[in-house]
Formats: C-alpha cells, sequence, structure tokens
C-alpha cells in the first residue's frame, strides 16, 4: 500500500468511527443502510429475548467451516447473493421440496445446479440452533444465510470487515427452478443487462460494482468463460490479458469441466485486487470485464486503488441486498429444517 493510501486508509477509518458515534452505527465501523421494516438490528437478543447467542452461534461454526476450506465461504456469500435474487431474501435457494412438490426448486435451476456451495453448513447452523434452549424455531433458515454470509466476508477478509446485518426475515414457501434465470445476471452479461437486473431489486449500480468485489475468492467452472478463449483483443477491447488466458486455458484442459480461481493473486482473501484484474484485464467473466465500460469504471477505480472505502462500502451493499422482497409472518415461516417447508416436513 503505498503512503498516500496508507493516510487515505486512516483517514477514512477515522472518519468512519466519528461517523458511528454521531449516528449510533451498530457495526464495527461504517454507516449501516436502514433495514427493511419488518428487520431489526439485533433481533434475536432485542425482539425475540429467548435467542440471544443465536448471532454467535452462526459465526462459531463459519470461522470452523472457512478454516478447513475457504471455498466454502466463497459459497456462503454467493448463497445470500442467490436467495435475494430469486423470491427475496427468504431461504427459498435453500428447499428440496417447496408448496408445489412436483416443480424443481431454485437448486435445479440453471445458475445453481452445480455453482452453489455451504448448504451442509446452513443445516448444521440450523441443527445446532434447535438443540440450543430458547433458540428452538425462533432462528429462520433465511437469516442463517444472510448471517454466514456476513460472518463468511468476515473471515475471508481476515477479520476486517465486518458489518451488523439486520434480522428477522421469515422463510418463504415457494422456490422454482424456473424463476433463476430470468433473476440472476449470467455470466455473459453486459453492463445495461447488469445495470437492468440490479435496477430490478433496488440496487444501484454503484451497489452492484461492490457487489462484484465478492468474485475475488471462489472459482469459475471453465463452461462460464470458455467464449473468451483464446482472447481477441483486435474485435474485443475488454479481452482477457494473454497471460492469464494461457493459464485457465491449461487448467481447462484437464477434465470435462475443471473450475478455476477467480483471482489468480490472492484466491483465499476476500479483497480489492478483483478490480485490479478488472483494469488488468485478469478477469475471467465477461459479466467482470463488462465492469470497464465507461459507466463503471470510476468506480472499479476508486475500488482499486481505496481498500478501506470499498470494505466500507461492500458491508452497506451487503445490508441492502439482504433487505430484499424479505418475508414476514403473513406469508411466512420459520421452517423446521431448512431443506423443506413445514407442511411436508416429517
Amino acid at each position: 500500500m503505498a503512503g498516500s493510501e496508507k493516510k487515505f486508509a486512516t483517514l477514512a477509518l477515522l472518519l468512519a468511527l466519528l461517523g458511528c458515534v454521531a449516528r449510533t452505527c451498530e457495526a464495527s465501523y461504517g454507516f449501516l443502510p436502514p433495514p427493511a421494516p419488518s428487520l431489526t438490528y439485533g433481533h434475536y437478543s432485542k425482539v425475540e429475548n429467548t435467542c440471544y447467542g443465536a448471532e454467535m452461534i452462526v459465526s462459531n461454526i463459519v470461522k470452523e467451516e472457512v478454516n478447513r476450506d475457504r471455498g466454502i465461504g466463497a459459497g456462503l456469500i454467493r448463497l445470500l447473493f442467490h436467495d435475494c435474487f430469486v423470491q427475496g431474501c427468504d431461504g427459498s435457494v435453500l428447499l428440496d421440496i417447496s408448496a408445489t412438490p412436483n416443480e424443481p426448486t431454485e437448486k435445479d435451476g440453471i445458475p445453481n445446479r452445480h455453482s452453489l456451495r455451504g448448504f451442509e453448513v446452513i443445516d448444521r447452523i440450523k441443527d445446532a440452533l434447535e438443540a440450543t434452549p430458547g433458540c428452538e424455531r425462533v432462528v429462520s433458515c433465511a437469516d442463517i444465510v444472510a448471517f454466514a454470509a456476513r460472518d463468511a466476508t468476515y473471515f475471508l477478509s481476515n477479520e476486517t470487515m465486518y458489518f451488523e446485518m439486520p434480522s428477522g426475515r421469515y422463510d418463504g414457501n415457494m422456490s422454482l427452478a424456473s424463476e433463476t434465470l430470468p433473476n440472476l445476471p449470467p455470466p455473459f452479461a453486459d453492463i445495461t443487462m447488469l445495470e437492468g437486473l440490479f435496477a430490478n431489486k433496488g440496487l444501484s449500480l454503484d451497489d452492484m460494482v461492490t457487489l462484484s468485489g465478492a468474485h475475488s475468492v471462489g472459482v469459475s467452472h471453465c463452461s462460464s468463460f470458455r467464449d473468451r478463449l483464446p482472447p481477441n483483443p483486435s474485435s474485443d477491447p475488454m479481452a482477457m490479458n494473454s497471460t492469464l488466458a494461457n493459464l485457465v486455458t491449461s487448467q481447462c484442459s484437464r477434465g470435462d469441466n475443471p473450475t478455476v480461481d477467480q483471482d489468480i493473486y490472492t484466491p483465499g482473501y476476500l479483497d480489492n485486487q478483483y478490480y485490479k484484474n478488472v483494469i488488468s484485464h485478469e478477469v475471467l467473466l465477461k459479466s467482470d470485464a463488462a465492469l470497464e465500460s465507461p459507466k463503471t469504471l470510476e468506480s472499479v477505480k476508486q475500488n482499486a486503488k481505496f481498500s478501506v472505502d470499498w470494505e466500507l462500502k461492500f458491508g452497506e451493499a451487503m445490508v441492502k441486498m439482504g433487505n430484499i422482497d424479505v418475508k414476514t409472518s403473513k406469508n411466512g415461516e420459520i421452517r423446521h429444517k431448512c431443506w423443506s417447508i413445514n407442511k411436508n416436513y416429517s
């Protein structure tokens, strides 16, 4: 980190801390967006008053799982994104059985079928909560997904990125594979498609750029970017850097559809390296390269230069995403098992 960036980072953190004192922020640092009307920061200690240790139980298990396999952490962040963009943040992505038992669920949708991880971690957390006195049938699976994504962010960033996540979500009853393709950005999305899909969820273009930084961790299947190999800079100004292209071409030749790291420099850490990769044409997906658009390039450059600023924005954007179309007691439930609605669970 250059001297000027260190000075800016220190100043940004001081301002954030001072702002939190003035505005009674509940996170370690950062300005928290207002929660959805039915959600509360610290819901299980302030509202439910029975399951005070809910967030700690989630955090302890996520820490164990990320220490065992950092790829699980990336999967947990992705799980929240794929949950919230289809039916809202209601745990619908977890269901094997929904209110329409003859219909395939979101798990079977084309964008999810081979790319989502972490279901067993969510189940482990749910079982631990159900075994804790005062927490039985209290904590929703939707909230577990949100907490787990927040905690994965924290541990993957070497415990530098922390934010409070509001809770009080109820679990949904519907989950349809057919709703995944129209709502989730495909790997070939251009900037217009990305902007539209995020706007449909109440998220801004800058939120999209900020959340895309999660691609500094995790892997991609070669099928998601084979159309970018070999690169052709003469016809595509956003073509993949030839050094990266040669590396992944070699890796993709091993097996039918192997995976490769999305970030070749710091693959196990959530940081702002992703934005540097966008600028140097060292990203895999067309949807990542699309951020070189004049609409977003300045935001990319700022995030690449000022890591603390991006960290603050990432927490805010995650909370905003966690507010999407949340369910209440009127149209949701607290599931006994995260993979089934209560009516079908026995």
